[in-house]
């Protein structure tokens, strides 16, 4: 059998080791260190915000985030449906109650008109919502412009979801620095890793510098342990954070390579019928195509599906995935209230994410062409 083709698999960039092995040699192996220090301020840097808090996962990152808004239980919180369900698990965690808002056509991402229908009745039913959670998916900059006004109106903070978008902008701002917290993720299959990871990023150092200290378990300024509210155990370690500085010294190669195979795969099938991608709705969206996405309609295929594309690949051990299906069709959120476009639900049965890592050779693009050719038969 070939080797796998693998949907979006880590990429690295040659310097991870010298910084790991900078951790080993200074026995900085522990949470914390100098590593940990340089992945933070690149990172705030980059995305041009005051400060950056590692910490050792995105869903982390959301959680402390929500606690730091003061989110407890009985509280609703607003949050893109079409996602994946570690933007929804943090609320629950808390207590909270999720709010699920659908999509909109241009970006598949949160409706800003859903967005303020869900407040309007929310808020009609004496729950005015303690935040909203927007996601950039598949690296598409959503509607921030217009969510972040309906935001401002109700004076309801934001929580930035660009797990999936670490590059993109919007009209120049870097997706991360449009809500009053920004949550990255490492986790493996994203545009850097970490191997694990995330962070949260803000213009609020107060609330930065809060993050960090509860995830180091709340320690407070005492000579013994001492601990006046809860912690948790969410620091980025400084072996984790080395790979980390590494990989943001490609982080800019690696949005160029991924819009280039996202380009590749638009010419490919420019001419196929029933191929339609997830594209920037305007030239003031710039995504970083983390993964290149496209819609299968099998009314003008000749009946060829998303699935049927997808199992063609597998056959070739060449990794696809089907679109996330919607929150609010997973049968652990189904009970809660959803505002609804009808969009997620078309996208799900409809869309399909192709193999789009930054370290594909020309074979393996070759090889995916192949099978794409033959069960499109063009």
């Amino acid at each position: 059998m070939q080797d796998k083709i693998w949907l979006s698999s880590p990429h690295m960039g040659g310097n991870e080791m010298t910084y790991v092995q900078e951790a080993y040699d200074t026995n900085w192996v522990a949470p914390l260190g100098h590593n940990v220090n340089e992945f933070e301020r690149s990172l705030a840097d980059y995305i041009d915000v005051k400060q950056a808090s590692a910490l050792s996962a995105g869903t982390a990152a959301l959680h402390l985030a929500l606690i730091m808004l003061g989110v407890q239980a009985g509280d609703e919180v607003i949050v893109q449906s079409f996602t994946f369900s570690a933007s929804v698990n943090p609320v629950l965690y808390l207590g909270a109650t999720p709010i699920f808002v659908d999509s909109e056509e241009d970006t598949w991402n949160m409706s800003p008109i859903a967005l303020k229908e869900a407040i309007d009745d929310r808020i009609s039913k004496g729950k005015k919502p303690k935040a909203i959670i927007p996601v950039h998916l598949y690296g598409m900059p959503a509607k921030m412009k217009e969510i972040k006004e309906i935001a401002n109106f109700y004076s309801i903070p934001i929580v930035e979801d660009a797990a999936e978008a670490l590059g993109s902008t919007l009209d120049g701002i870097k997706m991360g620095a449009w809500g009053k917290l920004g949550v990255l993720s490492f986790n493996g299959n994203k545009i850097i890793t970490t191997s694990g990871g995330g962070a949260l990023v803000s213009d609020d150092e107060t609330l930065i510098e809060k993050s960090r200290f509860l995830a180091s378990q709340s320690r407070d300024d005492a000579p013994y342990y001492q601990h006046s509210e809860i912690g948790y155990n969410y620091r980025m370690s400084n072996i984790v954070a080395g790979i980390g500085r590494g990989q943001m010294e490609v982080l800019s190669d690696r949005v160029k390579q991924r819009r280039k195979v996202n380009a590749w795969y638009k010419i490919l099938l420019a001419e196929q019928k029933g191929i339609h991608f997830h594209n920037a709705p305007t030239k003031d969206y710039y995504s970083n195509y983390w993964l290149t996405s496209i819609i299968v309609d099998p009314k003008e295929t000749g009946g060829i599906t998303h699935n049927d594309i997808r199992l063609a690949l597998e056959k070739e051990n060449i990794e696809s995935r089907l679109l996330w299906k919607p929150m609010h069709l997973q049968p652990i959120f189904s009970k809660y209230p959803f505002y609804s476009t009808g969009v997620s639900e078309s996208l799900f049965e409809k869309g399909l994410c192709l193999p789009s890592g930054s370290n594909m050779s020309e074979n393996d693009m070759e090889r995916i062409k192949r099978t794409l050719k033959q069960i499109l038969k063009f």
